[in-house]
């Protein structure tokens, strides 16, 4: 282990992982062949189980609201941190494939059956790679402002992504500035930003206190394909194909229509494309971390889904 790799342990390990109360689950953890991976496993083991994966630069708090009402319902919670994010391991390994290999890993651990799987965000192409490699452990989809979906043509990528991905200046603002968190979770990316409380801003900083430990949120932005080449555009192509087999299974929605990033023709013309018959919640007032901004309308629609399905 680097010296770099060292301080950032240092200084997780004296964080108070509970924020106030708004986390209080037992850690559980995976020795992945990249580093440790956390997640949380609540709930009856009995229970169909319901896996919620995050994306960029969040961690498995974004779902605190969605785990007690879930466990409530008699369903088994299971959350993991990517490496990198969370109480993960940060072992500088952040490409989209290598993401995707370790959470397959986890989850076959777990030996998963009749499961739901909740992706945001980049835990779309993630999670969804689990699932069309092994549809046999899957129920059915929950899809939270995600994309799963290669690009055919070159697009033009939004000022601040541009910036993100441009040498030094990405660095200055992604590790210098926190801006990612600071400028697009707290600000843009929601619309209710009163609800980021002095605890639930503290649990979104947390897992990167430093320049180094900041690089996986760096590379997410770095990995967006612009255009229909590269490797993450040919990783997603068979997860795509793969969800198509997926139409006869039982597919919810929940979208925030103000999100600035995966704006509502995402759903509208790719989602709802591939799965006509979704149950769709459209959330006028929210932005791409719903989860934030209307967990109190999702999670009761997400449960009523799934008992009924």
């Amino acid at each position: 282990m680097n010296n770099k790799a060292q301080v950032q342990n240092k200084i997780v390990n004296e964080i108070d992982w509970t924020f106030g109360g708004t986390w209080p689950y037992k850690p559980h953890w995976f020795e992945s062949s990249d580093g440790r991976m956390h997640y949380i496993d609540e709930g009856p083991r009995s229970g169909r189980p319901v896996v919620m994966v995050h994306g960029n630069p969040t961690w498995g708090y974004l779902y605190r609201n969605f785990v007690p009402p879930l466990v409530k319902a008699g369903f088994r919670a299971i959350v993991p941190d990517h490496l990198g994010f969370g109480r993960s391991d940060n072992p500088e390994l952040y490409r989209i494939p290598r993401h995707a290999a370790r959470f397959e890993a986890l989850m076959e651990s777990l030996d998963l059956r009749d499961a739901t799987i909740i992706p945001h965000d980049w835990g779309g192409p993630i999670g969804l790679a689990w699932a069309v490699s092994h549809p046999e452990r899957i129920r059915s989809l929950a899809i939270l402002d995600t994309i799963a979906h290669p690009l055919q043509q070159r697009v033009k990528l939004p000022l601040p992504l541009h910036l993100f991905r441009t040498p030094g200046i990405g660095e200055l603002m992604v590790k210098g500035m926190h801006a990612f968190v600071r400028m697009f979770l707290f600000k843009a990316g929601v619309v209710h930003r009163d609800r980021f409380t002095p605890e639930v801003r503290a649990a979104y900083l947390a897992p990167h206190p430093t320049w180094a430990s900041r690089t996986p949120i760096l590379v997410f932005p770095r990995e967006i394909p612009s255009g229909p080449g590269g490797p993450v555009n040919e990783f997603i192509k068979p997860v795509h194909e793969g969800l198509l087999a997926f139409a006869d299974k039982p597919v919810f929605i929940a979208w925030g229509m103000k999100d600035v990033g995966f704006t509502p023709d995402y759903l509208e013309k790719l989602w709802l494309r591939d799965f006509p018959r979704a149950q769709v919640l459209r959330l006028k007032d929210a932005g791409h971390y719903l989860q934030e901004d209307a967990h109190e309308r999702i999670v009761p629609a997400l449960v009523d889904f799934l008992r009924t399905h």
